[in-house]
């Protein structure tokens, strides 16, 4: 017996679809601001008559909302018919675009209860549920609830003798064909049906999250940020990740990624909730949306979120449309990739600009590839090929050990030997600066190399003996690089400004602008020679202090919120800037 609840839907006539006008709606120059409301808060919206007049004006203190995405299901809670025209003329009375959103969970409280899409009841009361909301809205999106957990008996019959993950990946995309936009566009051809991914996007294919398939079905993406606390929370993700995760998705879907959305749910204090905005924005998100409807009227230490967020929108608002297009050094990860899980975030948070593809970038001067690059078949030929035509390619020691015996060989005859070591020491190569030496031990995996064939540009010690941390050989015309990543990698936020400009100068050495100095510092680089530094510090931290590199024939330096210019001193052939950052802030620059 299936454990969902009937839904009785509300029998709906065609043509009663209607979207509020936007044209009192109060918009950012740059980019639009909706809110989420949950079914359970739709549901109260129609039933009681002060909700809606007692609320808005606290979800508008300080805010311009322009759209509000309105859930027609959720835990099996479906608003009514009456309830939605009440509800779309209010917002239309406010000049506010409505869309339509949809939980497709049956209970959210038990472990995220999915349908189960091979019950064809199942089946059937979710087509029934996009149906109803195609007729009510010319826009719909889909939360992050479409993927699959379910075991079940008709699950297990349906599988046959594929993998978990084939299986899953082949099952969503029916569904997303056949049950969601497919019935929805034959109820209202003008609908626009958009998918919106999670955070979690090292594991989607696990559960069925197609990003191979999918973006060919709907009409358009969304970003899930919600990277909230990156210590106590039970996820654990970088805050890099807003930025990163909206630019590898709009790599996949270029021009339909839709925006970025986030919550406040576990965040300690206001700033954590302002950067997970302001960094999904400087990926050049179009509309950022605020889940939800509650979390906007509340608190976050003390600390009012509409406002505050308002805040945040307005400063953004200021430069975001005077920044060019991001770039970044390109890393290639496959489709149903995994492996090294979210290392790009730390890498960003480390200052090396990512910029992620599903695409191995052949164009690139630079490619850099972590451990989730082994599920293309044809790595190794790419990587010779790539090196062969005078370019550069730096892989991960978790790549490497993932390709022994698979042909890296020809390229480097390097060993992940599988033995660890416990080292604190950097000596040497640091412009005759005192060696950088830890007062505790990071772990690493050792890399044999043979000498004079493969040289270490960064190496690393204890008790005298040493072990590379980042190694180049030449191939052809191009140069390889292996940079051995710790066991833990927070630990790369442990290592000494030296080891670190030095990596960064390896990897990002092609762009205009490079970061030197300590760790969880971001650099967010554009086509026009602008970008943005960013202290991921959290507040009540000391002030950092940072340097930036440009190329020579930059001379000066423009923030471009509060106009002061930086001038900068020549070392190295380069251009250097020293840069103070509060922590949780960022500041804006001009290279002039």
């Amino acid at each position: 017996m299936s454990r969902f609840v009937s839904l009785k839907l509300p029998l709906v006539a065609a043509g009663l679809c209607c979207l509020g006008t936007s044209l009192h709606a109060a918009n950012y120059n740059n980019f639009k601001v909706a809110v989420y409301a949950r079914a359970y808060e739709v549901r109260t919206m129609g039933t009681d008559p002060n909700y809606l007049e007692s609320t808005w004006p606290k979800v508008t203190n300080g805010l311009k909302v322009g759209k509000i995405y309105l859930e027609t299901h959720r835990d099996g809670i479906i608003p009514d018919q009456a309830s939605l025209d009440r509800i779309k003329q209010f917002f239309k009375s406010k000049g506010v675009e409505t869309a339509a959103g949809i939980a497709t969970v049956v209970n959210e409280r038990n472990n995220f209860e999915t349908f189960v899409y091979t019950n064809p009841e199942h089946r059937k009361k979710l087509q029934e549920i996009m149906e109803y909301t195609a007729k009510n809205f010319d826009e719909i999106i889909i939360d992050d609830f479409f993927f699959t957990s379910s075991k079940t008996d008709s699950d297990i019959a349906a599988k046959g003798n594929k993998s978990w993950t084939r299986f899953r990946l082949d099952l969503m995309a029916d569904v997303a064909k056949n049950v969601l936009v497919g019935p929805a566009k034959k109820v209202n051809p003008r609908v626009k049906v958009v998918i919106k991914y999670p955070n979690w996007y090292e594991h989607f294919q696990y559960s069925g999250y197609n990003l191979e398939d999918e973006p060919r079905i709907f009409d358009g993406l969304y970003t899930g940020v919600e990277t909230r606390d990156p210590v106590r929370g039970n996820q654990h993700l970088q805050q890099y990740l807003g930025y990163d995760l909206f630019r590898y998705f709009e790599n996949i879907a270029p021009g339909r990624n839709g925006g970025g959305w986030v919550d406040n749910g576990g965040a300690r204090y206001k700033e954590r909730y302002g950067e997970e905005v302001w960094t999904t924005l400087f990926a050049k998100a179009p509309e950022m949306t605020l889940f939800d409807y509650r979390q906007v009227q509340q608190s976050i230490g003390g600390a009012p979120v509409a406002p505050y967020a308002g805040g945040v929108f307005e400063q953004v608002d200021q430069f975001i449309g005077k920044l060019g297009k991001p770039v970044g050094v390109k890393t290639y990860k496959p489709y149903h990739s995994s492996g090294e899980d979210f290392l790009h975030d730390f890498m960003g948070m480390i200052g090396i600009p990512m910029d992620m593809t599903p695409a191995f970038p052949a164009d690139a001067p630079l490619v850099f590839l972590t451990e989730s690059a082994k599920f293309d078949p044809n790595i190794v030929s790419k990587i010779r090929t790539h090196l062969a035509s005078g370019k550069k390619v730096v892989i991960t020691s978790g790549l490497l050990k993932a390709l022994q015996g698979k042909g890296i060989e020809d390229i480097a005859e390097l060993e992940c030997t599988g033995n660890k070591a416990l080292v604190r020491e950097f000596p040497g190569g640091f412009g005759g600066a005192a060696s950088p030496k830890l007062d505790f031990d990071i772990v690493i995996p050792e890399i044999r190399y043979p000498t004079n064939d493969s040289w270490e540009v960064v190496t690393t010690a204890t008790r005298g003996l040493g072990y590379p941390l980042l190694l180049r050989t030449s191939y052809s015309k191009g140069t390889f690089y292996v940079l051995t990543i710790p066991d833990n990698f927070g630990d790369l936020y442990n290592l000494p400004p030296q080891v670190l400009n030095s990596i960064r100068n390896t990897i990002a050495g092609d762009m205009f602008v490079r970061l030197q100095g300590p760790s969880q510092v971001g650099l967010f680089a554009y086509d026009n020679n602008k970008f943005i530094v960013e202290s991921f510090a959290a507040p009540g931290s000391p002030e950092v202090a940072a340097s930036v590199s440009t190329d020579r024939k930059f001379t000066k330096l423009v923030d471009m919120v509060s106009g002061e210019t930086l001038s900068g001193q020549n070392r190295m052939n380069a251009m250097t800037f020293d840069v103070k950052l509060a922590p949780a802030s960022y500041r804006v620059f001009s290279a002039e």
